[in-house]
């Protein structure tokens, strides 16, 4: 008994150094476009961040309360980013410049907590048609991802991989999870469940959506998390993910990257009452 403790505790330190040694510190420069310290974010209009991502304009997780007393929209900062294959957090940064102009996806956008989702009719990585009003009856986990991203959409889906296989089993039947792609144009059936499967997603209790890139256009704006790809082949989104009640009512948001499995089955329980 002692020696089978003993290995699991050997191996949860392998795991526990081997995400660490993934852990990587990147700099970068941009545009800060709106600062939420309640919800913890900072969302930036980024230039490339060599080695990471493109440039884009999306939301971070800040790794101490108070770098928010010195961060206002419209300053130019050059920031230290820790990403991890569990998050991605801004350490610290320092102003090289005030008032630049410019608008870009701002955290007031968002569909709010108490309001109805937005519906939609989208198609599954089947290829077969599913909307919200399929799903009624159920809570829902609802994100937003594309099969190309550089970094953060793997992260999200990878929580939510963990979320899925902690449900109860009294629980699974009556929630359901759903992945929509920002980038309808690339992503098919095909490439959403390749990416499904490369995460060890049970596709039994999860659907990821694309369609016609206006249709899903409709329903990235409707929960206000950015827009599809845009003509410089940039993707701007916020990091959000939405728990729907069975009657069609958000009633949780999780911003950025930073909720735990446990929060995420706990606002499914609540929500599936």
């Amino acid at each position: 008994m002692a020696k089978g403790i003993a290995g699991v505790l050997l191996a949860a330190l392998l795991v526990a150094c081997g995400r660490g040694a993934e852990t990587r510190v990147y700099e970068g420069r941009g545009v800060v476009r709106d600062v939420n310290r309640e919800l913890g974010q900072l969302v930036v209009a980024h230039e490339e961040i060599v080695g990471l991502m493109p440039a884009m304009t999306m939301n971070f997780d800040v790794a101490d309360p108070v770098l928010f007393e010195s961060v206002e929209p419209g300053q130019v900062i050059a920031f230290r980013l820790e990403a991890s294959p569990r998050s991605y957090r801004l350490l610290g940064w320092s102003v090289l410049e005030v008032g630049a102009a410019g608008e870009g996806t701002v955290l007031d956008g968002l569909a709010a907590e108490t309001d109805p989702a937005p519906d939609f009719q989208l198609i599954d990585q089947a290829g077969e048609p599913l909307g919200l009003s399929d799903l009624a009856g159920r809570a829902v986990l609802l994100d937003f991802i594309y099969t190309s991203c550089p970094g953060p959409c793997p992260v999200l889906t990878g929580l939510h991989v963990d979320a899925q296989r902690a449900l109860p089993d009294a629980l699974r039947d009556r929630v359901r999870f759903v992945s929509i792609s920002l980038d309808p144009e690339r992503d098919g059936p095909l490439e959403l469940s390749a990416y499904a499967r490369a995460r060890g997603v049970d596709l039994a209790g999860w659907s990821f959506l694309t369609g016609e890139p206006a249709l899903v256009a409709e329903v990235v704006e409707g929960f206000g998390v950015g827009h599809v790809r845009s003509e410089s082949g940039e993707i701007d989104h916020l990091v959000a993910t939405f728990v729907i009640d069975p009657e069609g009512r958000i009633v949780r948001r999780f911003l950025g990257l930073e909720h735990s499995p446990e929060q995420i089955v706990q606002a499914l329980e609540r929500a599936a009452g």
